[in-house]
């Protein structure tokens, strides 16, 4: 891979960025009542900390929009300009059955529409790979064409009802129940495979990425999500670009780029409110509790709890979490912290967020630049609007025709 590589240099220049101000956004104003970088600046942190809980949501979505003290603007234009990304040039999208969105979530198909449109290969897809394909919508949308079809799934039944649906839809899928991070996966992948992948998270895109080099795949397209998905505690770089880096990133660190939220309806929005709200009111209960100024991790609770008086499930928590029981305690006013915390954590979080964006390209590009690395041409856009998906990154690879079929 030449050192002048495009994709190189950019990620030199976000790698730099992200690098230079770690303090700023690896704090998580939800696990520490003080940020360090409030000590700095003292006048960011008090003009967020003023603002509402309505105000923060209405900015969340575009923080770098956000009127607020340097060093905040700076910050903001220099992450708008590392993150800027072409759209996907798009082929009309093409005339489809009807019965082709059965079962399919609207947006969910706009989605599946958006990401087939841009896969424009210089050769034309023999044999489609629909990697955790669930019933496989992505790929009959493709194979609608008369190529091949295979859908890996690890769910049996989502692999039972696939099959059905191909099979009255008349195309031709081999739809296989397969655990693609098992060994026997590689199996399933051909040279002549086209794998595709919209929105399969970490782990599992990752393996996607290694088998189609070791398989030397002709072609491929990937749209990742979830990097925090994955089970080991700090990220291995995949390119040996990336790998050069001081920047070490830990799985809380992965899960900042899918902190952006857009498809949230009002209910959904209303319970994560209140869920975030009765944990911070809880979390300085906590504290009081065992005498300890720190956060304590509590585990995912069912809906339900939030169902109980918030004096209920603040009891409830701390017995299942071991805790010393409550005395009298003031709940109303417990609550009424919980909410002003939430205020603040979600101005607070506005700065992190600047950073959402180029720490998601930084990852694609880490996976781009280990298919240059092997040898691939690689493209990098968004196929579809940010409000239709903010995980609306696609990266395209395919080997040149002249291609060594030796890896570098």
């Amino acid at each position: 891979m030449p050192t002048s590589s495009p994709l190189c240099a950019r990620f030199h220049a976000l790698d730099a960025f992200l690098t230079r101000h770690q303090a700023l956004w690896r704090p998580r104003p939800f696990t520490e009542h003080f940020l360090p970088w409030e000590s700095t600046h003292p006048e960011l942190a008090a003009w967020l900390r003023r603002r509402s809980l309505a105000d923060a949501e209405t900015a969340h979505n575009q923080p770098a929009r956000l009127p607020a003290p340097a060093p905040f603007p700076e910050l903001a234009a220099t992450a708008t300009r590392l993150s800027r990304i072409e759209e996907l040039p798009a082929s009309e999208p093409p005339l489809t059955d009807s019965r082709q969105s059965t079962d399919v979530p609207g947006r969910k198909w706009l989605q599946i529409q958006a990401f087939a449109a841009c896969l424009q290969f210089r050769e034309k897809p023999r044999h489609w790979l629909d990697w955790c394909a669930g019933k496989g919508h992505l790929g009959r949308q493709l194979a609608r064409g008369g190529a091949a079809l295979t859908c890996l799934e690890w769910d049996p039944a989502l692999v039972e009802d696939g099959a059905r649906l191909s099979a009255r839809l008349g195309i031709a899928a081999n739809h296989q129940c397969q655990d693609v991070l098992a060994a026997d996966t590689t199996q399933h992948l051909q040279t002549e495979h086209t794998p595709v992948a919209l929105h399969a998270c970490g782990d599992l895109h990752v393996r996607l990425l290694q088998l189609a080099i070791d398989k030397q795949c002709r072609q491929l397209a990937i749209a990742p999500c979830c990097y925090n998905r994955t089970r080991l505690d700090h990220y291995q770089p995949l390119s040996r670009t990336a790998q050069s880096s001081s920047l070490r990133l830990s799985r809380d660190d992965l899960g900042l780029p899918l902190s952006e939220t857009v498809t949230a309806g009002a209910r959904e929005k209303r319970n994560r409110d209140q869920s975030m709200a009765w944990r911070l009111g809880f979390d300085l209960l906590q504290r009081n509790l065992r005498g300890q100024d720190e956060y304590l991790s509590t585990p995912s609770l069912p809906s339900a709890w939030l169902k109980k008086s918030f004096e209920d499930y603040c009891r409830d928590l701390a017995e299942l979490k071991q805790l010393p029981a409550p005395g009298s305690e003031d709940w109303q006013a417990l609550e009424r912290q919980g909410w002003q915390r939430l205020a603040e954590v979600r101005n607070l979080e506005l700065l992190r967020s600047l950073f959402r964006r180029p720490l998601e390209l930084w990852l694609l590009l880490d996976r781009a630049l280990l298919l240059e690395e092997q040898g691939y041409h690689v493209r990098l856009g968004s196929f579809c609007p940010s409000e239709l998906t903010p995980r609306n990154l696609l990266l395209l690879a395919e080997r040149p025709a002249t291609a060594e079929n030796s890896r570098k």
